[in-house]
């Protein structure tokens, strides 16, 4: 049993008409090394309400974990896949593409740990509560409870940071990883410099110590989703929805999910560096095939040239392709996404 982290008071505790942090008492993982808080029933929602016929043929499940409960849409038959979104969205990114996906696979889709519907971790000093070494525990015991101990991960953005630490940690449940427009977070930060801070400013204004970026956030959260509208996300409504918009835009009114939020983003600056640099020091690497997709639009190339070389640093098996998108490129590219998975998924 792991040493508990010290429970942070929620930024937002003597703050008027806003909701105070509910969490339940601390417990570890012992098997992972995760300090986690008690189940708890909170919820923001429905995030994603007035979106399923989004997801024909799909289930809304309420996955249990020792944490709390997932929020997912289950649908398909077939071999189990498990979808993880990306920031600032929920599980509603897959909306084009697990459709198409179930029609050979079972497929699971869920809001991660503080995002949309699924339960809110407690912040803590360290952020190790909203590592992704944490959310990989909680995906294990989700998909666990759906009879599944062993499948494919697919992750973008957020999601496939989970992605590629569940993995590290679970070589015998992983089985593929598909990681959508990202490179190791340790790796983003070891290579950062001026392009980086001028294009992706919301890794440092998120990891910003509380309660700093999210009274900013909540002051005005209108301007502050704009700020990534202006760069595309959100805008066409044939590759938004406007239930979906909707869905993503609602979150901002959520203390909770906002802090959350932050506090994915303070663990990407601290803990989740932590992690990758003990795995690249001790010479762990991920032991199953890995697919690496990227926008060519987008600032991955511009940042790093060559991507898959930068992910044969970190697993032997290696294989991807830029897609003709910018960053959200399961919504912009959905088809050649899903058919690229496809591909992967069943080789």
């Amino acid at each position: 049993m792991t040493s508990l982290p010290e429970h942070r008071e929620p930024w937002n505790a003597h703050v008027p008409r806003r909701s105070v942090l509910l969490a339940g008492g601390l417990v570890g993982v012992a098997a992972a090394g995760v300090a986690c808080s008690s189940p708890s029933s909170v919820k923001t929602g429905p995030v994603s309400a007035s979106t399923d016929d989004l997801f024909p043929g799909f289930e809304t499940r309420s996955l249990p974990t020792s944490r709390g409960e997932l929020h997912a849409r289950v649908g398909g038959s077939g071999p189990p896949v498990l979808l993880l979104h990306g920031y600032p969205e929920t599980h509603l990114m897959w909306h084009a593409v697990a459709p198409l996906l179930a029609q050979g696979f079972t497929v699971v889709a869920t809001d991660l740990p503080g995002y949309g519907d699924s339960f809110k971790p407690p912040a803590s000093t360290d952020h190790i509560n909203h590592s992704k070494r944490a959310m990989a525990v909680d995906h294990v015991e989700a998909m666990a409870s759906l009879g599944h101990d062993r499948f494919p991960v697919v992750g973008h953005d957020r999601g496939g940071r989970v992605g590629y630490r569940f993995a590290l940690d679970h070589p015998k449940v992983v089985s593929r990883l598909a990681v959508l427009d990202i490179i190791p977070t340790g790796e983003v930060w070891r290579r950062a410099e001026q392009n980086f801070a001028r294009s992706y400013w919301h890794w440092g204004f998120l990891a910003l110590a509380a309660p700093v970026p999210e009274r900013l956030i909540s002051g005005d959260p209108d301007a502050f989703f704009e700020a990534f509208t202006r760069v595309g996300f959100g805008v066409d409504p044939q590759v938004y929805p406007e239930a979906v918009k909707r869905a993503y835009r609602a979150q901002l009114d959520s203390a909770q999910v906002v802090e959350a939020h932050c506090e994915d983003y303070r663990a990407g600056a601290t803990i989740d560096v932590t992690h990758d640099e003990a795995d690249r020091k001790e010479g762990r690497r991920i032991e199953c095939p890995l697919l690496t997709l990227w926008g060519g639009k987008g600032a991955l190339p511009k940042f790093y040239g060559d991507v898959l070389a930068v992910w044969k640093e970190w697993a032997d098996d290696v294989s991807g392709s830029a897609v003709d998108a910018g960053h959200y490129l399961p919504e912009e590219k959905p088809t050649e996404v899903a058919e690229m998975l496809r591909k992967f998924l069943s080789a």
